[in-house]
């Protein structure tokens, strides 16, 4: 029996789909002592985690190995006085250190803050003096050191500095101190509803949002990694995202650990599609999740064999209806789309039992009550366009959904207006109940009447071969209101032209109805993002 089916309560149809999941935990329940050393000291020789990088160095963790790896973490970190409710920054891009830290700091019950090491000086300087960080925990490559003495120096200069593998002016090495740190470590006090865990989400306005979640987020991926990503007992699943990113908690530890699945990670800067199969074939990958980016260079590169690989899925942006159907040509696997955000757990997906369909984000997650509200407030028909809205449970706490927005009260009160969480996002409800997403709600463009998604547009654009990445909006147009307008970033074999230009518009507009029909294009060398890649589309509209 896995671990997680302690903590919960499955309900399934007749032919073995779920239909509902109830958590059940101690006030108490952490992570680091309920799941990791229950399972260390259950099968102490369990796969815990798969660690290889580009120079073919590799790393096998048992769960013992975890287990005693963050005792000495926690004894190291509570030797500078890091404890229940203290803040520490990790930047740690995927290096296997960062499974080490992130349950030493679960057992100390202090709050992880993950971060990417992208981050210029500034946003370090933002983020370490909105959380008030007592430590930072980070890599030692691409300059981050140099960056991350300057912010501190900046904020705190009391704040605690360690970086790994390799001594650096200004930090401790922790890799050699935690060889010097005890391996037993007594279990601390936590509440299930302390802050755990903060990630700063880029939105496409204004400066990053602090989102807190409780000790009761690990919980609420048992969905994601055993019903959604198809994680499994003894498998090996293999997320691609960088441990600065939300995707990283979704794809990389809590499910998958609870599931009894290990977790594989490549330890990469620069993206080969290549070397990520290589990596698949080569440690025997059972399921894999990828934003769609990953798989459209799969599809353009040539998809090789992935003979072991029984599942796989993708969530994030726009996956193109062509990168599907090739993707399964090739593999026989068809890629399961799911729904989220930073804020929550999966709130959509193509789940186990039944086919993934092309487009779809599937249906709602048992474990969440979910309705698609109009703007007054009602719920919409069939094959309306609405926004995706979150009901609590009767019961009033709903696990998994972010318990705040770090020193900002009254952002948290705007999406919880009405007695629901306002996720911002639009999506329609066919009448199979099969959901599909539209974007951003208040992305919705009205022209001429009509209400059009800029996901369904897009959609169409990317089976075009020349459009590498594309956005649209609505502009100002003195007859429609708005005219639909489209951002393309070409494929690199192909150059601007206003004959290109044509080319793409008639291809879209003959497979859109008229009020859809794209008016104008824009070649661009690059769409504006946020440092979690979210194309700006306000920045385009302006």
């Amino acid at each position: 029996m896995s671990i997680y089916q302690q903590f919960c309560t499955e309900t399934f149809d007749g032919e073995g789909r779920l239909t509902g999941l109830r958590l059940r935990y101690p006030e108490t329940f952490n992570f680091g002592y309920d799941v990791v050393d229950a399972i260390a000291a259950e099968t102490p020789g369990k796969r815990a985690l798969v660690w290889c990088n580009t120079e073919n160095q590799e790393r096998v963790f048992s769960f013992d190995d975890i287990r005693r790896l963050s005792n000495r973490a926690a004894n190291l970190f509570a030797s500078h006085g890091i404890g229940r409710g203290d803040r520490v920054m990790v930047l740690l891009k995927r290096h296997y250190e960062y499974w080490i830290v992130a349950v030493a700091m679960h057992k100390l019950g202090a709050v992880l803050i993950p971060a990417t090491h992208m981050l210029t000086v500034d946003d370090l300087v933002y983020r370490m003096s909105r959380a008030g960080v007592r430590g930072v925990v980070c890599t030692a490559q691409d300059g981050v050191p140099q960056k991350v003495r300057e912010a501190a120096g900046r904020v705190d200069p009391g704040i605690q500095l360690w970086t790994v593998q390799q001594d650096c002016d200004g930090f401790e090495n922790f890799t050699r101190r935690l060889e010097e740190a005890s391996d037993v470590f007594a279990r601390r006090r936590t509440a299930v509803t302390d802050p755990m865990l903060i990630y700063f989400t880029s939105g496409t306005t204004g400066y990053p949002k602090g989102v807190i979640h409780d000790f009761s987020y690990p919980l609420a991926h048992i969905v994601t990694a055993k019903y959604w990503q198809q994680a499994e007992d003894g498998g090996l699943h293999f997320t691609v995202a960088e441990t600065g990113w939300a995707k990283a908690s979704w794809g990389k530890l809590y499910g998958q650990w609870l599931v009894g699945s290990a977790v594989m990670v490549f330890d990469f800067d620069n993206f080969d599609p290549r070397q990520l199969t290589s990596v698949i074939n080569r440690y025997g990958v059972t399921s894999f999740c990828a934003p769609p980016t990953v798989y459209r260079y799969l599809v353009r590169k040539g998809v090789p064999p992935m003979p072991g690989l029984r599942h796989a899925s993708t969530a994030g942006e726009l996956l193109s209806p062509e990168v599907f159907r090739i993707f399964r040509e090739r593999t026989g696997l068809s890629l399961a789309e799911g729904y989220g955000q930073t804020e929550t757990t999966l709130l959509m997906a193509n789940f186990r039992g039944d086919e993934p369909i092309e487009g779809s984000m599937g249906r709602i997650s048992p474990f969440y009550r979910i309705e698609l509200r109009g703007r007054d407030g009602a719920p919409v028909p069939v094959g309306e366009i609405g926004e995706v809205v979150i009901l609590p449970p009767e019961s009033g706490r709903q696990e998994g959904i972010f318990t705040g927005y770090l020193g900002d009260e009254e952002q948290f009160r705007y999406v919880w207006r009405d007695g629901v969480y306002h996720t911002g996002d639009a999506a329609w409800r066919d009448e199979n109940g099969h959901y599909w997403f539209h974007g951003r709600f208040d992305d919705i463009i009205k022209t001429g009447g009509f209400r059009v998604g800029p996901f369904e547009v897009e959609n169409v654009l990317m089976e075009h071969p020349a459009v590498m990445e594309c956005s649209v909006v609505g502009v100002a147009d003195p007859l429609r209101g708005q005219a639909i307008k489209a951002y393309v970033v070409l494929s690199p074999d192909y150059t601007e032209s206003k004959e290109l230009k044509t080319e793409i518009r008639n291809f879209c507009n003959a497979r859109l109805a008229e009020y859809k029909w794209i008016h104008s294009i824009e070649f661009m060398k690059e769409l504006p993002k946020t440092i979690s890649g979210k194309i700006r589309k306000v920045e385009l509209r302006k």
